[in-house]
């Protein structure tokens, strides 16, 4: 049988009172507990019974859900756990969950197949490597990229609420050129993450241009239920990203047609994985190929052409290619031995 959502309010709140070894605890205090977190949670004022909570205590220190808790009483009237560092929330998952969670991987695998669920791949792969792991934590047999450091990852969850929600923020923010801190009332978007950074798409109350805030440079924010949302018209934030590398852009931002030449080496490599979604091959020769993308011209996309180094040239337009040759005859002057 399925534990419902009250049951395991009611486990996690006598786990937690059990955990607080700086006070002991009654059957009594224990009823009170759990009946003030049905009441805080779930609105309910009748609390609960005696009997329900001598069951929930039996409950967690059998196996039936994986918990095997190490319950005890002493001075025959307090309850505390033996094990002083127990804690249900630290029990590995049972084999019939673990049982359970497997078919549903293997179902989400299934619907993969389907071209409606092309974008769960990434999610299903890392479900399915948690499973795998929690049930032989010597195995990983995945690694995604991820910076547990990075900065602003807090505020991804809260972020998407408001957007979800429609709720305007108050919300200071310090780019990495500016001297002080700015503060101003947000009507945020969309999140987009990019080479494992997030940023937030926004418009300021004051300005009727959408800007793009690194989460990183976010000092702090707080909703305004109160205030007017205000909606954006006029984009399709699903294809907003999709003429650019990146997240740079402008509302007076178009895409360019850029003509790129590779060399013959880096030839395969960009063919297998292009540099952009448009990417069109133009011509192919024994030096190389000529391909054509069409993007806007912002700073990842410099840093793109620079990072293929002597390998790629741009052909056109004149204004970039001018552009990357200063900067590579800049960075060559760097090396000179003569300096």
């Amino acid at each position: 049988m399925a534990t419902n959502k009250l049951a395991l309010l009611r486990y996690k709140t006598i786990d937690q009172c059990l955990k607080n070894r700086f006070r002991k605890w009654t059957l009594e205090d224990l009823i009170e507990k759990v009946s003030d977190a049905l009441y805080e949670y779930e609105g309910i004022t009748t609390g609960v019974s005696k009997r329900t909570i001598q069951s929930d205590i039996q409950t967690m220190r059998s196996d039936k859900l994986g918990y095997n808790a190490p319950i005890i009483v002493t001075d025959k009237r307090f309850y505390t756990y033996e094990d002083a560092d127990y804690s249900i929330t630290n029990s590995p998952i049972n084999t019939a969950d673990m049982d359970k969670m497997k078919e549903i991987v293997s179902v989400l695998k299934q619907l993969n197949g389907f071209n409606y669920f092309d974008e769960m791949s990434d999610l299903i792969a890392k479900l399915e490597n948690n499973v795998n792991k929690s049930a032989d934590s010597n195995k990983n047999f995945i690694q995604f990229e991820d910076n547990k450091e990075l900065k602003g990852r807090e505020h991804i969850t809260p972020l998407y609420q408001a957007i979800f929600n429609k709720t305007p923020l108050f919300l200071e923010y310090k780019s990495f050129k500016a001297l002080k801190p700015s503060k101003e009332i947000y009507y945020p978007y969309l999140l987009k993450e990019y080479r494992n950074r997030w940023f937030l798409v926004c418009r300021p109350k004051s300005n009727p241009n959408l800007l793009t805030l690194a989460l990183d440079r976010i000092i702090e924010f707080h909703p305004l239920p109160k205030e007017l949302y205000v909606e954006y018209e006029g984009v399709n934030f699903d294809r907003y990203f999709d003429d650019l590398l990146g997240v740079t852009k402008s509302h007076r931002d178009r895409p360019n047609k850029i003509i790129l030449h590779v060399n013959k080496y880096n030839a395969p490599y960009v063919i297998t994985k292009p540099i952009h979604a448009s990417q069109k091959l133009l011509s192919e020769n024994e030096t190389g190929i000529t391909i054509r993308i069409d993007v806007v011209h912002n700073f990842e996309l410099e840093r793109e052409i620079l990072g293929f180094g002597e390998t790629i040239e741009v052909l056109s337009p004149k204004k970039l290619r001018d552009i990357i040759a200063r900067r590579l005859h800049k960075a060559s002057n760097k090396y000179r031995d003569d300096q």
